[in-house]
């Protein structure tokens, strides 16, 4: 950790609002990236934003000074995030893995032909729960039992979403393609 580091969190700590606003500036471009994967909208991004700096600012005092800040601001984020989906949770079923499974190969190389935008308002439109798990698994590389266990939900759920989280995205990428062949 660096000495500009410790600085500023000492003077947050002190409640001095010039190094909050300071650490808010440095993070929240970093951070915004988070919530709007996992928010559905700019709407539920700026919601999760303004309750994860909530969230951080609160327990400043419970960071240790040993990792990475950046690190551990992400990791608030990333925990605020999936508290706003257990709120707005509307389902808990399980899913039966075998029916979800769909052919998903090619997805990567499909991933790389559009540009981050458009990946980004195609993981806007999945439904809450494939969205959670798809971000949690693919862009925050937890593993289903981890995730499974953050959101109260079984390994197989975790498992049956994310499959369809992808078999959506390989959806929505032929039909952008389609798009760009007949425009």
């Amino acid at each position: 950790m660096s000495d500009n580091d410790y600085d500023l969190l000492y003077r947050c700590l002190q409640k001095e609002v010039a190094a909050e606003y300071q650490l808010y500036h440095r993070f929240a471009p970093k951070v915004y990236g988070i919530c709007l994967r996992f928010g559905g909208n700019e709407m539920e991004a700026e919601d999760i934003l303004q309750n994860g700096f909530i969230h951080l600012f609160s327990n400043l005092d419970q960071f240790r000074f040993e990792g990475n800040l950046e690190a551990w601001v992400k990791r608030i984020f990333v925990n605020t995030a999936i508290n706003h989906y257990k709120k707005n949770l509307k389902f808990s079923q399980e899913v039966e893995l075998e029916h979800a499974c769909e052919d998903v190969t090619n997805l990567e190389d499909a991933l790389s032909m559009i540009s981050t935008k458009e990946l980004l308002e195609m993981i806007q439109r999945l439904p809450i729960g494939y969205r959670t798990v798809f971000n949690l698994y693919v862009i925050e590389d937890y593993q289903h039992k981890e995730i499974a266990q953050m959101l109260g939900i079984s390994e197989g759920t975790s498992k049956s979403q994310l499959n369809r989280a992808k078999s959506m995205i390989r959806r929505m990428l032929q039909e952008t393609e389609q798009k760009r062949m007949i425009g």
